[in-house]
């Protein structure tokens, strides 16, 4: 008794008859772990750590009666392993973690008289394991007739039956068994299905096990552009199936998809679609499956056209505008890879700012159909990220079921590569102050591209000269003291006048003599 021991003594005599290693630390039971105890009857091995038993590990232990493996970490036994012990009487598997009973578990124990297999992780077991038990094709032979035959105590009780066709037969069984075989504790119980939990296996009918048969009430379906739609599917079938939802051969996201149980054997399956598009129509499929077998029903969604409206390209207006209800969006802050974006709404008088949902959408400023994302109330910004240098963007935030006003949208042009996007992000403010390059763009986002830099730059030289003579700063608030605000990180570039401290003629200035580029206006940086 709690001893340090990790495998079973090799010196054990031959005529020992009862072995008793409890509260140790064994973890298995080898081959021939008792090849030399052949007169062995008894053996406890309750509260260690088995985990592993060979299906070799009782032989030679013809006369063991009884064998008790209580509270170890057993998750199978090797069932035929029985074989080599046809006197056994006593199998106490209790407190152990098994979950499967094969058919054939019981056929080897022609003489138990106590079977426990009480509180381990059995939750589905066939009838016929106990239908192929000697003991209990016995008691059917000698039904009516006066012959003695010993009664057989079962234990089955604490463990997570699930009551479903699956256990069908298992619970007529132990509705109809009776002398020889008796049972422990009669009040076996379900754990799952949800609505059964709880419940005495006497309590319980069951049903046949069935395939799934999938249905849907409208499997054509058209809405207008901007409702929210609500796909359904019903199933059949037992035991409770598996069901998800697919469109263009992609598995929908589980928080938009909802299942409940409607009746013991049907069930109703939703899927949302928030705030429809064009881009949402196609065929949606609803599939359910079980260990029978799998079916599905495909639901075709038709969108009709936008709202007619004068918004920029790519945007399909969601719905009219309610009077009062608009967005303001503004460019919180710009990094080499996107951009951040702000924004806040003013409600109209019968909404809840703080219960608003916003549309966000995003895309190349000249594709039909752009990335909608929906983000729900409290949050008011938004980063967008992975951009691809090059390249024109609209980013679009929307009242949810509302069409973007003037000013809920923002036009910007990304570098023509990293290098140049983080030079830009240097000297974006000085060029706009400088060179007077502020853009009107919608949300008043300030925008510069590598391309307009050298033109901007060239009109410095005039400019400099001017800040620089006499020693004195020109008066609070104009563009040249605000040159002196910016971070000494931010003056790369600048032009400095001939022989003042630092001179020096910067790569940006343009050579006397040289060919200007072509003017760029602001129109052609969209």
């Amino acid at each position: 008794m709690s001893a340090l021991l990790r495998q079973i003594p090799a010196n054990i005599p031959q005529d020992i008859r009862k072995i008793r290693i409890e509260n140790s630390h064994l973890t298995e039971l080898p081959r021939g772990s008792f090849e030399n105890v052949s007169a062995l009857e008894y053996l406890w091995l309750n509260f260690n750590n088995i985990t592993v038993m060979h299906i070799k590990s009782l032989e030679y232990l013809l006369a063991l009666k009884e064998l008790r493996l209580q509270g170890n970490k057993l998750s199978s036994v090797p069932w035929t392993a029985f074989q080599d012990t046809p006197a056994l009487k006593i199998l106490d598997l209790k407190h152990n973690r098994l979950d499967v009973l094969p058919e054939h578990a019981l056929r080897y124990l022609p003489n138990l008289t106590y079977l426990d297999l009480s509180s381990n992780q059995l939750t589905v077991i066939s009838r016929d394991v106990f239908y192929s038990w000697p003991v209990y094709q016995r008691s059917q032979r000698a039904e009516g007739q006066i012959e003695a035959i010993s009664n057989a105590v079962l234990a089955l009780h604490d463990n997570p039956w699930i009551c479903d066709c699956r256990l069908r037969g298992f619970v007529q069984f132990i509705k109809s068994v009776g002398p020889p075989i008796i049972l422990m504790n009669s009040y076996l119980t379900c754990s799952s299905p949800k609505f059964r939990a709880g419940k005495f296996f006497h309590e319980v009918e069951l049903n046949s096990c069935m395939k799934p048969m999938t249905s849907a009430l409208d499997t054509n379906l058209t809405v207008p552009v901007g409702l929210n739609v609500t796909l359904t599917c019903f199933v059949q079938a037992s035991p409770s199936p598996a069901v998800w939802w697919t469109y263009a051969l992609k598995l929908l996201r589980a928080f938009n998809v909802s299942t409940e149980h409607i009746s013991e054997e049907t069930i109703r399956s939703e899927l949302l679609i928030p705030v429809a598009r064009p881009a949402d129509a196609g065929n949606y499929t609803c599939t359910a499956a079980n260990f029978l077998g799998n079916t599905s029903v495909a639901i075709t969604l038709h969108v009709g056209a936008p709202w007619a409206s004068t918004t920029s390209p790519g945007w399909a207006p969601i719905a009219p505008a309610e009077p009062g209800t608009h967005v303001e969006v503004r460019i919180a802050k710009q990094t080499v890879y996107g951009i951040t974006l702000e924004w806040f709404a003013v409600a109209a008088a019968a909404a809840e700012p703080g219960e608003t949902w916003y549309t966000l959408l995003v895309g190349r400023y000249d594709a039909a159909q752009k990335d909608a994302i929906y983000i729900g109330p409290g949050v008011n910004t938004y980063s967008v990220t992975d951009l691809l240098p090059a390249t024109k963007y609209e980013v679009c935030v929307a009242v949810r079921n509302q069409a973007p006003r003037k000013g809920q949208c923002v036009v910007f042009v990304t570098g023509s590569d990293v290098s140049q996007m983080e030079q830009r992000e240097k000297l974006i403010h000085i060029i706009v102050i400088v060179c007077a390059m502020v853009l009107a763009v919608p949300a008043g986002m300030y925008a510069c591209t590598a391309e307009a830099r050298p033109g901007c730059l060239a009109r410095c030289p005039g400019a400099c000269p001017r800040r620089r003579r006499g020693g004195q700063a020109q008066a609070t608030g104009s563009k040249e003291s605000t040159l002196d605000s910016l971070p000494a990180g931010s003056e790369d570039g600048l032009c400095r006048p001939e022989g003042g401290r630092g001179a020096r003629r910067p790569p940006a200035c343009e050579e006397p003599g040289k060919t200007r580029p072509p003017h760029r206006n602001s129109a052609d940086l969209y």
